[in-house]
């Protein structure tokens, strides 16, 4: 689940172009009414639809056909120093996928769990 902090925080807009995805965004906005809450949709080339990802969301996919391809619109350059992550397996976040996780790179896999001290990002 993928994000950057500020102030290279960004807007994404993503079309699935071929294949089918899940897609799940969670809300990392600091006091936020529904800060560390998750949501998700199915996108695929047949049902046409996108996702628009405001500031302050993480966002992260499961694949659910091969060679599926996804298009992203960013509001922001990729920062190596600003960018930020959660482990999609965090039982604090409690994601549900449609189908058993697998073929997870080792730097997702790496992403600690939620720290108690962690209060959001101010956007």
């Amino acid at each position: 689940m993928h994000f950057q902090h500020p102030p290279h925080s960004e807007v994404k807009l993503i079309r699935c172009i071929r294949g089918s995805v899940y897609d799940v965004i969670v809300d990392i906005r600091k006091g936020s009414p529904t800060f560390l809450k998750w949501c998700s949709a199915f996108l695929s080339l047949e049902n046409n639809k996108g996702i628009f990802i405001p500031e302050g969301f993480a966002h992260g996919f499961q694949t659910l056909e091969d060679n599926t391809e996804l298009i992203y619109f960013h509001t922001e350059l990729y920062n190596k120093k600003s960018e930020g992550a959660l482990n999609y397996s965090d039982p604090v976040l409690n994601i549900t996928f449609p189908l058993p996780v697998t073929g997870v790179s080792d730097r997702d896999k790496s992403h600690k769990l939620i720290d108690p001290s962690f209060s959001g990002l101010v956007v």
